[in-house]
């Protein structure tokens, strides 16, 4: 089963594309390690304080799948330096 969910940040300490990227590549590296999931931005590379994130978990059970996706997004809705806009959720 594949989950995939794309969410939209907020970054608003971020003031050039210098620090959205800092902020946004500490946070792509560390859920990586810490979860067995996907990550990617996906759409706003060239706005200072906007960004798009894909992420898919991939496991045999829908509910293992799902579950390791919302432990991702929980972990980086909980990072103070930006906040989550909207979450779109689909199941392949």
């Amino acid at each position: 089963m594949i989950v995939y969910a794309e969410c939209d940040f907020l970054i608003p300490t971020a003031h050039s594309l210098k620090e959205k990227r800092a902020v946004l590549q500490r946070m792509l590296t560390r859920t990586k390690q810490k979860f067995n999931v996907s990550i990617s931005e996906l759409a706003h590379q060239d706005v200072w304080q906007r960004t798009t994130i894909g992420i898919v978990s991939v496991a045999s059970q829908k509910d293992a799948a799902e579950r390791e996706l919302t432990h991702a997004i929980r972990y980086l809705e909980s990072y103070p330096e930006w906040e989550c806009i909207e979450i779109r959720k689909e199941h392949l």
